[in-house]
């Protein structure tokens, strides 16, 4: 398989993990450091102070809390951004293996995707370097440029999203860009300039350069032993607090972090020119200790849907009989899966929707099977491919067997709708097909999909509630849930939770989990 084997290469080797771990916040700590315990000087020009300056203009808390849901988008987009690379990776090296030159819709493929990946460094960046001068700033710190002292709670969360955006930035160079780097052909292209695309010549070089750079090591250290030693003592304040929650999962997620728990972070200071020599002569998969994979170890929690264990419903035959004996065409599913990283990207219970459009005996019955658009997909829906969902990877239709990797499932039927009325749903459910997936959570946008925008756009005869943040509407999966509560304009028809099909009060136990929320 392609991704053991660029592990296999690039990886098993301990003085090449533990060089690079104490250097995760290159570039994002810009203040003079601690030393000999004298105060540090307060630099007003540093990014990190420009940020604290203007966002103490609001409620700090407030501000917190909105650059947290802001910073969703950027890791969404992290993680689609892993996954399509590795993907790209593994095609290219494939066609490399065959001697096959790199075609046209190949290297602009390279172009586009070094593009993306600049732009989302560079607002990665920002976030990484908006509160990390708060970890050693007192209040006296704060009085001296005429800011109120930062909350302990507060100066933990700022720091934290400071923290998590550093980690991502380093786990999105090891898992979406160093698998280019290993291959010669593919470096060398990436290291070229593109005055069309405003590439800078060795753009790859550079940022690995800055990946592996040893002068921010002693601050690395700090924002994870702050982060580490307030979390302790905090933990209990921020139990209910989705933004807390959301970022501490983010961290303790991420293969940097995990990593830099298991090896001491000063120790790999000594590895530091073994490891650039080594990048300098293309020998990285030359660089063998003793050891286990540690690349592999992590990879499966760092690319695409964080995933700690399968769903509880998954792979369970009865399930499966019993779902697919209940649905019917057009009928909504919401899922949770509280072992997945994107089950807190959306606020509320539920953390994911999505529409069956049927089978073929279904679809005859409403009179569309010969329709043109259901005929572009009557190969997938007669393999079973009738669940049109809005992954990052953008709206696509998958397996019943595939989506029931979960841990609760519930089933809603808009019963007032006629033949023609559904036949119509199922339609537009399928012209969703293809589209990218919104990072912005816009309802208000129809180019872009998000899972429960799916929903909105296609079940237009219901009024549904949005939220409105950040200047942008929103919809969730618990507004989607919440129009079967009270006779709405849904119907709840089925409903398992925690593994389990809910025969007593399934709509009484489903409206307690959503006003937990």
């Amino acid at each position: 398989m392609f991704i053991n084997n660029v592990f296999k290469k690039a990886t098993h080797y301990f003085s090449f993990i533990i060089c690079i771990f104490p250097l995760l916040l290159v570039g994002c700590y810009r203040l003079p450091l601690l030393l000999n315990n004298q105060a540090p000087k307060i630099d007003l020009n540093a990014p990190c102070w420009q940020h604290t300056l203007k966002t103490t203009a609001k409620s700090v808390t407030q501000v917190l809390d909105d650059e947290i849901l802001d910073y969703q988008s950027l890791v969404e987009q992290s993680l689609s951004y892993r996954t399509e690379m590795i993907e790209v990776a593994k095609r290219l090296k494939d066609n490399l293996a065959q001697n096959k030159p790199l075609s046209g819709y190949d290297l602009d493929t390279l172009t586009q995707g070094t593009v993306a990946y600049l732009a989302l460094r560079q607002n990665l960046y920002e976030v990484a370097e908006s509160y990390e001068c708060w970890q050693e700033a007192s209040a006296d710190t704060f009085e001296q440029v005429g800011i109120k002292a930062i909350s302990p709670e507060n100066k933990l969360k700022g720091v934290m999203l400071s923290l998590s955006a550093a980690l991502m930035l380093y786990d999105n160079y090891l898992f979406a860009i160093s698998v280019f780097e290993e291959d010669e052909k593919l470096r060398r292209f990436l290291n070229e300039r593109d005055a069309g695309y405003g590439i800078g010549k060795n753009e790859l070089a550079n940022i690995t350069q800055a990946y592996h750079s040893s002068s921010t090591r002693i601050r690395v250290k700090q924002a994870l032993n702050f982060y580490e030693e307030r979390y302790a003592k905090l933990s209990t304040v921020f139990k209910k607090d989705p933004g807390f929650n959301y970022l501490k999962l983010l961290i303790e997620q991420s293969a940097s972090y995990n990593m830099t728990k298991e090896y001491s972070p000063l120790y790999a200071i000594g590895n530091k020119l073994q490891f650039m020599g080594a990048m300098t002569n293309d020998t990285l998969h030359e660089l063998a200790t003793e050891g286990e994979n540690l690349f592999s170890q992590f990879f499966g929690n760092t690319v695409g849907l964080v995933e700690f264990r399968k769903g509880k419903l998954y792979n369970r035959t009865d399930v499966l009989n019993q779902v697919t004996n209940q649905l019917q065409a057009g009928d909504i599913l919401l899922e949770k899966t509280p072992f997945r990283l994107t089950d807190k990207f959306i606020p509320g219970y539920w953390g994911h929707a999505a529409i069956w459009i049927g089978t073929e005996v279904e679809l005859k019955e409403l009179g569309i099977w010969e329709e043109r658009l259901v005929k572009q997909y009557h190969d997938d829906i007669k393999q079973g491919h009738g669940v049109v969902e809005a992954l990052r990877a953008g709206v696509q239709m998958s397996s019943l067997p595939h989506f029931l990797n979960i841990d609760d499932l519930v089933i809603l039927r808009n019963t007032k709708l006629d033949k023609k009325a559904l036949a119509e749903r199922i339609i537009l459910a399928l012209r969703q097909v293809g589209k990218a997936y919104d990072f912005n959570f816009d309802v208000e946008t129809t180019d872009k999909i998000v899972c429960s925008e799916l929903i909105y756009v296609v079940y237009i005869d219901i009024q549904w509630p949005t939220d409105k943040t950040l200047g942008r509407f929103t919809i969730s999966p618990d507004n989607v849930a919440s129009k079967a509560l009270k006779g709405e304009s849904l119907k709840l028809i089925s409903f398992f939770h925690d593994g389990q099909f809910v025969a007593r009060r399934p709509l009484e136990l489903m409206s307690q989990l959503l006003e937990e929320q």
